[in-house]
């Protein structure tokens, strides 16, 4: 391993304060660590990202460079990295997890149902339309890109009535825009792995993955497994209607010896919508949280009795969503 750690990140706000503050904590331990910059196809602003087909466009580029031994780990927004595995690569760490929920911010008072009619709202996701679009049928939803920066201007020219970000990302810019309102989760699920970071490096690198596993959360990894299985078992990708929630529930606290409790349990939220919004399926699994992956499979399952593959088919033939 050379005497620095080579961090390789996208170049936009976000993912530099997510590199930075990796850098940071690595940096807290002793481990020194550089930070370059590497440009993606999903920096290319000029087209939706359903264009591209979604899966992986912020995250490839980086990932040839770890397997190219350009870079020795990169930080990931964790719902951008694909669920199907890269031969020689792993993730490393998953850190704390930040909030999952999403953000609504609208140019006028009262949040999403103090919206006017037919109002405009910029969000790429299909996650997100579909679920506002099952509260609010009349709702027009708009595609949107660039950065936290860019879409709040274009909210403040008027070509939004609101946009829909998600808050952990507001949160490490230290932005919350007047007109904010957290959406209810019981609402809008978020997407599998929102809120959480993803350190990958390369698999043989047991040196670097050592000099990681400072910054895991055993219990953020567990709640994303559960989530990222899920989305794997339904084979949705990222353009289909589904959102996920994991989270933790102790009833006794953790012991000095136990990092975590012994009958800490796993509870997972999942949701498949149509496209338009009108159509939702629910389902929720609890269990131990080291039966993540088992819990994962298991509400996908369910989610496939009652008629998920149909909606995800569905989402993947609508001609919108290319």
């Amino acid at each position: 391993m050379a005497d620095s750690l080579r961090l390789g990140t996208r170049n936009s706000p976000l993912a530099r304060w997510q590199a930075d503050w990796a850098a940071t904590q690595l940096r807290a331990h002793g481990i020194a660590t550089q930070i370059v910059p590497i440009t993606t196809q999903g920096d290319d602003q000029s087209a939706s990202l359903r264009a591209f087909g979604g899966v992986g466009l912020f995250t490839k580029a980086i990932q040839l460079a770890l397997l190219n031994d350009e870079i020795d780990l990169a930080v990931h927004s964790l719902k951008d990295l694909p669920t199907h595995p890269i031969d020689g690569l792993c993730l490393a760490a998953v850190p704390k997890r930040e909030s999952v929920r999403d953000v609504i911010i609208s140019r006028s008072a009262g949040g999403l149902d103090g919206l006017p009619a037919n109002a405009q709202i910029g969000t790429g996701s299909p996650r997100r339309q579909a679920q506002l679009l099952h509260h609010r049928g009349d709702l027009r939803m708009l595609d949107i890109r660039g950065n936290v920066d860019t879409r709040l201007r274009k909210l403040s020219a008027g070509e939004y009535d609101a946009i829909v970000l998600a808050e952990a990302g507001l949160r490490r810019l230290g932005i919350m825009p007047e007109g904010s309102q957290i959406i209810p989760m019981d609402l809008l699920l978020p997407a599998v792995g929102q809120g959480a970071l993803a350190i990958e490096c390369r698999e043989d690198a047991a040196e670097v993955r050592e000099c990681l596993a400072v910054l895991e959360d055993p219990i953020s990894r567990q709640s994303v497994l559960a989530e990222r299985t899920l989305l794997g078992a339904l084979r949705a990708g990222c353009l289909a209607p589904v959102g996920a929630w994991a989270r933790v529930e102790a009833t006794t606290p953790a012991s000095e010896t136990d990092a975590i409790p012994r009958d800490t349990q796993l509870q997972l939220s999942a949701v498949v919508l149509s496209a338009d919004g009108q159509q939702r399926l629910d389902v929720h699994v609890s269990g131990p949280l080291m039966e993540a992956a088992s819990l994962g499979r298991q509400a996908a399952e369910q989610l496939f009795a009652l008629g998920a593959e149909r909606l995800i088919s569905a989402a993947h033939e609508d001609p919108s969503a290319s």
